[in-house]
């Protein structure tokens, strides 16, 4: 029988349709302004999809996904952040529709461990 999946960490993932006109790359720059200035945001990613059909992702382009250590670190730290509250309207006005998910992960499979780089062989 495999290994159980144990709990590791809390996500914030934000999937969004942005409103016409709106520079996207503006509020990219935000979000990475927003979480260099809260230290419990472990790590940030995003992407825009590039593959998705249309009828498929309904007019969603872009997703956002912030890693904490733990739920109190998302809701009591970051979310009551003043950076948070403030980048919040400026997100809000410019998104024309949004699914936001906040969960636990289940590590199922991890990811491997980087191979050691070669020594190199004396010259």
């Amino acid at each position: 029988m495999g290994e159980e999946a144990v709990m590791s960490e809390f996500k914030h993932l934000v999937i969004v349709k942005f409103k016409e006109g709106v520079v996207v790359e503006d509020i990219i720059k935000g979000m990475e302004k927003l979480v260099s200035e809260i230290d419990v945001v472990k790590s940030f990613e995003w992407g825009q999809d590039v593959e998705g059909q249309e009828m498929l992702r309904q007019g969603f382009t872009h997703a956002f996904l912030m890693t904490f250590n733990k739920k109190e670190d998302y809701y009591t730290t970051f979310v009551t952040h003043p950076s948070h509250l403030e980048f919040s309207s400026t997100f809000s006005a410019a998104i024309d529709n949004i699914v936001l998910l906040d969960f636990p992960t289940f590590l199922v499979k991890p990811s491997p461990a980087p191979a050691p780089e070669p020594t190199p062989a004396p010259a």
